[in-house]
């Protein structure tokens, strides 16, 4: 069984940006990112060092990261 991706992480070098790409991932990122958090073209712009805690937090979560 294929699992859907839920969010894309597209690395930049000096930022990442977190791409939520099903319902699933939308949703997520409402509940556990800031209101406030900076978009770029429908993504969420996040420094690199922040980038792993959240992904791993979105695992854990049961969705799935590329």
């Amino acid at each position: 069984m294929t699992r859907t991706i839920d969010l894309l992480v597209e690395n930049h070098g000096s930022i990442c940006l977190l791409r939520p790409v099903s319902d699933a991932g939308r949703e997520w990122c409402t509940e556990h990112l800031p209101e406030d958090a900076t978009t770029w073209g429908g993504a969420i712009a996040v420094e690199p060092r922040y980038i792993g805690p959240i992904a791993d937090g979105a695992v854990a979560d049961g969705l799935v990261v590329r």
